[in-house]
């Protein structure tokens, strides 16, 4: 029951964290969180630890738990190591694929394409679902992974920074897409190491305006 109830906190957490409703900067502390949350100090302690140990909290003796802040800094190494991993993602999904799950990704793609202006942040999800499914499709377990928590730092930075939702719709972010996805479904492995290569170079560039933008967050 109470291992149980830990993973729902952990999940509800995570989100408030990756989403920005838990800000970064932000102190939280047990009592507050089991109120609101409506259960016992003990899940929320635990939630809590679980959450720091994946690098989304720090620990502030006596205090509570502070939300780590980004900086550009920390988004570069994201970026840096996806640059590193998610090719090759790619490339190992190439070919690979069946049919259901290349139909599952081309849902994906029409999907974040569709919601990119009226619904921003379902577009996003989108997005990152695709990515996701590429990591999972590499077929190795580690990788994957390693991606997904990446995944979960990019997407905190586009909830937080502003103008990276808006992203989602722009040309480039689909043009890209469709390139990995045409890649990948053709079973080119090269193209598609190589197009999704070009998309994070985009990204890293689109993260780095915003955080320079004087209307960031972080300016």
């Amino acid at each position: 029951m109470s291992g149980s109830l830990t993973d729902r906190m952990v999940v509800k957490l995570r989100e408030a964290i990756l989403t920005g409703q838990l800000a970064p900067g932000s102190i939280v502390v047990e009592p507050r969180l089991a109120q609101e949350y409506s259960v016992s100090k003990t899940p929320i302690r635990e939630a809590l630890r679980l959450l720091t140990s994946q690098g989304l909290l720090t620990v502030l003796p006596k205090k509570g738990y502070l939300v780590r802040t980004m900086s550009l800094n920390d988004v570069q190494e994201t970026l840096d190591l996806r640059m590193l991993l998610e090719p090759h993602a790619a490339a190992a999904a190439a070919g690979f694929l069946p049919q259901q799950l290349l139909g599952d990704l081309r849902g994906l793609l029409d999907t974040q394409a569709e919601l990119s202006e009226r619904d921003p942040l379902a577009a996003m999800d989108a997005a990152q679902r695709f990515h996701q499914g590429i990591a999972d499709a590499s077929r190795n377990t580690r990788l994957a992974e390693s991606l997904h928590r990446c995944f979960d730092e990019t997407a905190r930075a586009h909830h937080v920074l502003p103008g990276l939702q808006s992203y989602m719709g722009v040309p480039t972010e689909l043009k890209e897409h469709e390139a990995i996805y045409a890649a990948i479904a053709a079973g080119d492995a090269r193209a598609a190491n190589d197009a999704m290569a070009t998309h994070l170079r985009s990204i890293r560039t689109a993260m780095a305006q915003q955080f320079t933008d004087p209307g960031s967050l972080w300016a």
